[in-house]
């Protein structure tokens, strides 16, 4: 190994001397260069060399070849400035790209399926023009035929880099063979197709042989059409007047008049051929990938942004074969419903709502409940009145609204009415359904709809009753500050009745609002930590995130002290698998009174982590911090024995040792 580092390090003297003649870097600077690549180039001959590694050795030839370029032309200004001549080309100017380029090919060879790798090789091919493109795509698509990306890129490259629409045409042609079901390589190929015939389009119009374009006009269809009748307003630019009013022939550049049909006559020819590309490759499409609604939307997108011949024809066509094969999803509905109104489009640009248009989408969701009358549906439809009503991620109140919003309001309520009266009423829209009444400020209309919601199918919905818990809290609290005890038994019942059910994972929220209405009232929080030994010793405890059991002996602590505190974290650690987080925590309030010079609370955390690391002994964390602690509170005698009894235990211990306290 050693003799190879030797020999390739030795190849590269005459290059070194030539940067160090010309100036470039100094000597200093060159045994630094040889001092690094010698160190990369023995992390290549290991027996099993990283990719990091290869990466790291092209970043830095790279940073290298940098700094050597603008090196150069420092040093060329300098000799300008003397009147001396440019420096010549020489060896050291094309070494370091030879050498990345043969770093690159090593990696290949290793990591041939890395496809990421490959693209990064492209993309310095590219960037250089180092003439190794063509045999590099060759090679990836020989290696990879079924990513559809590496035929994409291959195109692109032949497209818009070699400007050879033949090989391009070809490329993408046989990787439909390979990929045949690739959605973005279906659109990508049509887009490569139209692109190029609007290229020879715009060409014939620079030329003055043609006008137009096969691309639509951006301009929305109210500004068309005030401009049609408004066209006196302004000046035309494709037209001739004489003064005395008559029709003056256009002339071709030789001054022979030209017929006013064969300009319109060549638009549509491009504007046929256009669409029978459109048509072919739609069929295809969807041919191979008949059952993607996905794939026909972008098409229909596509088309969209056409200026091509019976053009409304061809989207009629898209739209009839998406409904005969979509109507049964809610998300094709959905997708057609907005395509009346573009309901995005126009709040992102701060747009009056059209009536018409929204009333036109409203049809299609009404069709849509008549073909998928489902919870989905239902939730999507008023989804799109929600977006109308009140913008989306905005707390607004809806009691001061007016105009579009105002209109649409009852029609959103009838639809939320009408799932729940047909029985299909989803959690998600059951939840939006209350949260409208409280927008709308009318809490007690909320508390007998949210009432009625929980006593039906959703009786288990955790979502559903943390609504329900909060309005009953917004009404208790808004009759009197001080609840009366019937207030209180009532609402505890409540909790009492869902908390027992549901996992403690799912009723994270519902035992936080409880524990912090209940703090101040003893005789209920405690009633509310007996609920908890239930679902504790059902679902067991967490390992990470929220903990039950470790926020009542937080609540405990606070309210208790630590003895309180360290009785119930014993009840807890007695049930069936009590969770790394209780154990945790647990720990954390002994160390914490250790810190102060407890004693007691210093030989508790020990007993804490040796009853956790009988249960998560390959656990790291936790072994670094009793070691920690035992370095910092314990003796050096009990930190060694944990350190060989981690040592012992994990079966890798490298990241255990990797720490810099140990």
């Amino acid at each position: 190994m050693a003799d190879i580092v030797q020999y390739k390090l030795e190849r590269m003297v005459d290059e070194l001397e030539d940067l160090e003649q010309r100036g470039i870097f100094t000597r200093q600077e060159i045994a630094e260069i040889v001092k690094q690549r010698r160190k990369f180039e023995y992390r290549l001959k290991r027996p099993s060399p990283l990719k990091e590694d290869f990466v790291a050795y092209i970043e830095y030839e790279t940073q290298l070849d940098a700094l050597r370029s603008l090196r150069k032309k420092s040093v060329t200004r300098e000799l300008k400035k003397q009147g001396n001549k440019n420096l010549r080309k020489s060896k050291s100017d094309l070494a370091g790209l030879i050498r990345i380029i043969d770093i690159y090919e090593l990696a290949l060879k290793r990591y041939k399926g890395d496809i990421d790798l490959w693209f990064r090789y492209l993309e310095f091919c590219k960037l250089r023009k180092n003439g190794r493109m063509k045999k590099a795509l060759a090679k990836l698509v020989r290696l990879h035929p079924k990513v559809a990306g590496v035929w994409i890129y291959a195109a692109a490259w032949e497209f818009d880099q070699n400007s050879n629409v033949v090989a391009a045409r070809a490329l993408m042609q046989e990787g439909l063979r390979f990929c045949p079901t690739s959605e973005d390589l279906w659109v990508e190929y049509l887009r490569m197709e139209l692109t190029y015939l609007n290229k020879l389009k715009a060409r014939k119009v620079a030329l003055g042989e043609d006008k137009g374009t096969l691309t639509r006009d951006p301009r929305t269809d109210d500004e068309k059409q005030w401009k049609d009748e408004n066209k006196e307003l302004f000046m035309t630019l494709d037209e001739k007047e004489d003064n005395s009013g008559e029709d003056v022939v256009p002339e071709d550049n030789n001054g022979e008049n030209v017929e006013p049909d064969e300009s319109q006559m060549n638009q549509e020819l491009f504007a046929d051929h256009g669409m029978n590309i459109f048509r072919t490759v739609y069929g295809g499409a969807i041919e191979a990938v008949p059952s993607s609604l996905n794939l026909r939307k972008r098409f229909f997108e596509i088309l969209e942004g056409t200026n091509l011949s019976h053009y409304e024809d061809m989207c009629k066509e898209v739209l009839y074969d998406m409904k005969r094969d979509f109507s049964t999803e809610p998300e094709f509905w959905d997708w057609l419903a907005r395509q009346e109104c573009n309901l995005e489009a126009v709040l992102e640009n701060g747009q009056e709502i059209k009536i018409p248009h929204v009333e036109k989408a409203i049809q299609v969701y009404e069709e849509a409940l008549m073909s998928v009358p489902s919870g989905t549906m239902f939730s999507l439809y008023a989804s799109f009145l929600s977006d109308i009503v009140a913008p989306k991620d905005e707390e607004i109140d809806l009691t001061g609204l007016s105009g579009d919003a105002e209109n649409f309001l009852p029609h959103l309520l009838s639809v939320y009415e009408r799932a729940e009266s047909m029985g299909i009423i989803t959690e998600y829209l059951a939840c939006k359904y209350v949260t409208l009444h409280l927008q709308l400020r009318k809490l007690v209309e909320a508390r007998k709809l949210v009432i009625k919601l929980c006593s039906g199918k959703l009786a288990e919905s955790v979502q559903l009753w943390e609504l329900r818990i909060a309005i009953e809290i917004s009404c208790i609290t808004r009759s009197s500050l001080l609840p009366s005890d019937t207030d209180l038994l009532y609402l505890f019942e409540l909790l009492r009745q869902i908390l027992t059910k549901v996992p403690v994972s799912k009723s994270e929220n519902l035992w936080q609002k409880a524990f912090k209405f209940y703090a101040s009232k003893r005789r209920y929080f405690d009633k509310l930590v007996e609920i908890s030994f239930l679902p504790l010793a059902r679902d067991g405890g967490s390992e990470s995130g929220f903990s039950l059991s470790s926020t009542i002996v937080g609540f405990i602590l606070q309210k208790d002290g630590i003895h309180k505190a360290r009785d119930t974290y014993k009840r807890f650690l007695a049930l069936p698998h009590p969770g790394l987080a209780l154990y945790r925590k647990c720990i954390e309030l002994e160390t914490d009174l250790a810190s102060k010079g407890d004693k007691d609370s210093l030989a508790n955390a020990r007993k804490l982590y040796e009853s956790a690391l009988a249960t998560y002994d390959q656990n790291v964390g936790l072994w670094q911090d009793y070691y920690r602690m035992e370095a910092k509170m314990g003796t050096s005698q009990k930190a060694t024995a944990v350190y060989w009894s981690a040592m012992k235990t994990l079966k890798d211990a490298s990241e255990f040792t990797a720490s810099l306290d140990l």
